[in-house]
C-alpha cells in the first residue's frame, strides 16, 4: 500500500494551498462578517480548473480524479469554508451530469459549470418534510405532452441563488414510489428561489428554499432514466460525503494551526502555554484525529477513483472526519481561552463553520446506519 501522493496530486496540493493561504484566507473573515457570496473566489477556482475536476477535458473539465479533487477541496476549506461549499456542490452536480446525462446535456451544462460561465451547480433533494428519508419526497413531476410539470418545494439548497442548473428530485410514480431527476434552469416559469437563510456558519455560502408551481420542464431535461432519481441521488451523496470529510479536515486543520501558533506566543506563569501538558495534549489529540480522518478520506477517494464500491468507506470517512474536526475546533477555541470566543481570532469562525459537517450530506446518525448495514444484514 502506497501512502505517497503522485507528482500531479502534489502539484494540485501546492497550487491550491498557496491560493488558499495567500488569497482566500485573508478575505474569509470579511466574507463571514458581511454574509457575502464569494463570487470572486469561485471565479478564481474556475480559472484554475477546480470547478470541474471530476469529468473529462472534452467537456471542459480538468479530469483530475477523486483524490486530487479532495486534496484541493481540503485546501480551499482551510482558506475559506464558504468558498469550499460552492466548489463542492458544483463538482458534485457536474459529475452527476457526466455520469448520468445525455450527450446533449453534457455539452450544454458541463463546460459552463467548469468555467463559471453559467454559474454554479445546485442539488435539490431536501424538502420541509423529507430530509434523511429521501423516500418521503412530496415534490411531483407529472408527464404532460412533451414536458413534465413540477409542483412542490425544496429547502436548504446550496448555491441556489447562483446556480446555472439545479438537479431536482421529484416523484414521477406514486405506487410504488419512483423518483426521477430533472435539470432545471433559472428563469423557468413557475420556478422560484427564496431568500438566503441566516445561518450559524458558512455565512458566505448561499442556502435557499425553492418552490415549483406548475413548473414545466422539457422531457429532454430528465437526467438519467425515468425512476432513476434515487440511484442518482445516492451516487452523488456517496461522493459528496468524501468531500464533506475533506472540508471538515481543511477547516479543522486551519483551526489547529491557529491554536498551535497562539500557544507558542501566549505566555502565562512565566512561559508559553505550549509548554503545559494540558495544552500539548489538546493539540496532539486534534492532530491525531485529523490524521486518521485524512487516511479514511484518502482510502474512500482512492476506491472511488479505482471504480470500486465505496459507500461504506465514504460514510466512515464522513462521520469520523466531521466529528474529529468538530472536536479539533472545540480544542482550538479552548486553547485560545477568551480570545477563542471573539471574532478577532479565526477559531471562532472555524467552530461555527464546521458544525454543519455533521449534518449535511447525511447526518452522523445516518452515516452510522449506512456503516452498520454493511455489518449486520
Amino acid at each position: 500500500m502506497r501512502f505517497e501522493l503522485t507528482d500531479e496530486q502534489q502539484q494540485v496540493q501546492e497550487m491550491v494551498r498557496s491560493l488558499a493561504r495567500k488569497t482566500l484566507a485573508p478575505k474569509a473573515a470579511e466574507i463571514d462578517e458581511d454574509s457575502r457570496f464569494p463570487e470572486d473566489n469561485l471565479r478564481q477556482l474556475a480559472g484554475l480548473g477546480l470547478l470541474g475536476m471530476l469529468y473529462p477535458a472534452s467537456f471542459g473539465g480538468s479530469e483530475a480524479g477523486a483524490v486530487a479533487y479532495n486534496i484541493a477541496l481540503r485546501e480551499v476549506a482551510g482558506g475559506c469554508a464558504s468558498t469550499a461549499v460552492g466548489m463542492a456542490v458544483t463538482n458534485m452536480v457536474g459529475e452527476a451530469i457526466w455520469r448520468f446525462g445525455s450527450e446533449e446535456q453534457r455539452r450544454k451544462y458541463l463546460p459552463g459549470l467548469a468555467s463559471y460561465g453559467i454559474g454554479l451547480g445546485a442539488f435539490a433533494l431536501t424538502e420541509p418534510g423529507a430530509g434523511s428519508d429521501a423516500g418521503g419526497l412530496a415534490t411531483t413531476a407529472v408527464e404532460d405532452g412533451d414536458r413534465y410539470v413540477l409542483n412542490g418545494s425544496k429547502m436548504f439548497i446550496t448555491n441556489g441563488s447562483h446556480a446555472g442548473v439545479t438537479i431536482v428530485m421529484a416523484v414521477t410514480q406514486k405506487d410504488p414510489k419512483r423518483i426521477s431527476a430533472f435539470l432545471v434552469e433559472p428563469g423557468t416559469p413557475g420556478f422560484t428561489v427564496g431568500k438566503p437563510e441566516r445561518k450559524m456558519g458558512l455565512k458566505g455560502s448561499d442556502t435557499v428554499s425553492m418552490s415549483f408551481d406548475d413548473c414545466r420542464i422539457p422531457k429532454r431535461n430528465l437526467l438519467g432514466g425515468l425512476g432513476e432519481g434515487l440511484k442518482i441521488a445516492l451516487a452523488a451523496l456517496d461522493g459528496g460525503r468524501i468531500g464533506i470529510s475533506s472540508q471538515a479536515i481543511g477547516i479543522a486543520g486551519a483551526a489547529l494551526d491557529a491554536a498551535a501558533a497562539y500557544a507558542q506566543d501566549r505566555r502565562q506563569f512565566g512561559q508559553p502555554i505550549s509548554g503545559f501538558q494540558a495544552i500539548r495534549w489538546m493539540l496532539a489529540d486534534a492532530a491525531t484525529g485529523l490524521e486518521a480522518a485524512q487516511l479514511l478520506a484518502y482510502r474512500a477517494a482512492w476506491m472511488k477513483e479505482q471504480g470500486k464500491p465505496y459507500t461504506r468507506e465514504a460514510s466512515m470517512a464522513k462521520v469520523f472526519a466531521s466529528e474529529a474536526g468538530n472536536r479539533a475546533c472545540q480544542n482550538a477555541v479552548q486553547v485560545l481561552g477568551g480570545y477563542g470566543y471573539i471574532r478577532e481570532y479565526p477559531v471562532e469562525r472555524h467552530l461555527r463553520d464546521i458544525k454543519v459537517t455533521t449534518i449535511y450530506e447525511g447526518t452522523s446518525e445516518i452515516q452510522r446506519i449506512v456503516v452498520s448495514r454493511s455489518l449486520v444484514r
